[in-house]
């Protein structure tokens, strides 16, 4: 698995038109793409199957607990989020990308914005593009936002707007309870008064950074050269995932070295950065990277989670326990620094912040609080 060598100091082609495309040009082009086999990840794989998390099961806390250990990633069931919904997500992102390209660049994303039409913001730090299309937003200013799209306000926008809202509200009252699991899964039981307290904080530090990004990947007439999604690990607490019924999410596995296809139908969970440096390493992000089709275009919805830009991070006391912490104390806007650098250098985020047994954290040992939230 190869790290870009630098960032790229150029501007990104977002608008490239991939529809007229009858080749990958050098800008899209990726090399050692499949230098690792690719290995099928749904029931029947045997040990390469993706964990999956039903969170209607008594023992779900287990099964968490397993899947944020071992893999970093499973596949979420009995969220209760309709089905029908999903599917009015997935058509009406489907039809916001199929406009005409002047009508979505009324929302592009300049320069040191965090929301409008563009590739992802990790997408600048590698000197490829990537064949897709994106638009980030806030669910608290979602309306404002797409009125850039549509300033006319019509049906197009209202139905869009109203089904989009009711995807937030959904995922929100999800992300909540899967928060209860992820603490019932360190070993924090829901009447201790620990629990109770790490639960309202992270809870709190969530309710207003929750960022959506839209993904479009169109179909690629040589997907073996072309990336839709550069490999990477989500930087915050823990993101949710929704892929259409198009196949495209892979996770890079070791031991040996394999890329591992995401079946297609439940929500995906992501352990972010940040979460790993909460639990103390207990709980892993995973290296993963979305591919391209020949014959269908795919959708996903990334739903991140994590606390406010300058809320300060460390790892849980409890996940701690007799031991040290494994990484220094860091808020979400320091670790994005880290991040381009580690990109830049072909290096690791989470060493670039981890601490050795001799290291003194200018903090403290951060073992005392999950977050520093102001008072």
């Amino acid at each position: 698995m190869s790290a870009p060598s630098q960032l790229s100091k150029d501007p990104r082609n977002n608008y490239f038109d991939f529809g007229a495309a009858r080749q990958v040009p050098e800008t899209h082009m990726w090399e050692g793409l499949y230098e690792h086999p690719v290995v099928d990840g749904g029931v029947r794989a045997g040990e390469d199957a993706v964990p999956v998390v039903d969170m209607q099961d008594p023992r779900a806390a287990e099964a968490v607990a397993r899947a944020s250990e071992q893999w970093g990633v499973f596949l979420l069931e009995g969220h209760g989020i309709p089905s029908e919904l999903l599917a009015r997500v997935e058509a009406g992102i489907a039809g916001m990308f199929a406009l005409p390209t002047p009508e979505k660049m009324r929302a592009e994303r300049q320069d040191g914005e965090p929301y409008g039409y563009g590739l992802p913001h990790i997408a600048s730090y590698s000197s490829k593009a990537t064949w897709s299309e994106g638009y980030t937003l806030s669910p608290a200013s979602l309306r404002a936002e797409l009125r850039r799209v549509w300033p006319d306000a019509g049906e197009d926008y209202r139905h869009f707007c109203d089904v989009m809202e009711e995807f937030h509200r959904q995922m929100r009252a999800v992300a909540d309870k899967l928060t209860v699991l992820f603490l019932a899964a360190l070993g924090l039981a829901g009447e201790q008064i620990a629990a109770v307290e790490a639960e309202r904080k992270i809870v709190e530090t969530m309710s207003e950074t929750v960022t959506m990004h839209l993904n479009w990947y169109p179909k690629c007439p040589d997907p073996k050269r072309a990336l839709g999604m550069t490999t990477h690990t989500d930087s915050g607490f823990f993101t949710f995932v929704m892929q259409s019924h198009v196949p495209g999410m892979q996770l890079f596995r070791r031991g040996p070295d394999r890329w591992v296809g995401v079946p297609p139908g439940a929500l995906i969970v992501n352990i972010g950065d940040l979460f790993q440096i909460l639990t103390n390493g207990r709980f892993r992000s995973a290296y993963h990277r979305a591919v391209v089709n020949r014959d269908n275009a795919r959708v996903s919805v990334a739903y991140h989670l994590g606390p406010p830009a300058d809320v300060k991070v460390a790892p849980l006391r409890e996940a701690v326990g007799a031991g040290k912490p494994a990484y220094r104390t860091v808020t979400w806007r320091e670790y994005i620094v880290v991040r381009k650098e580690a990109f830049a250098t072909g290096g690791s985020a989470l060493e670039m912040v981890s601490l050795s047994p001799d290291d003194h954290d200018d903090e403290g040992d951060g073992a005392d609080h999950i977050s520093e939230i102001p008072s």
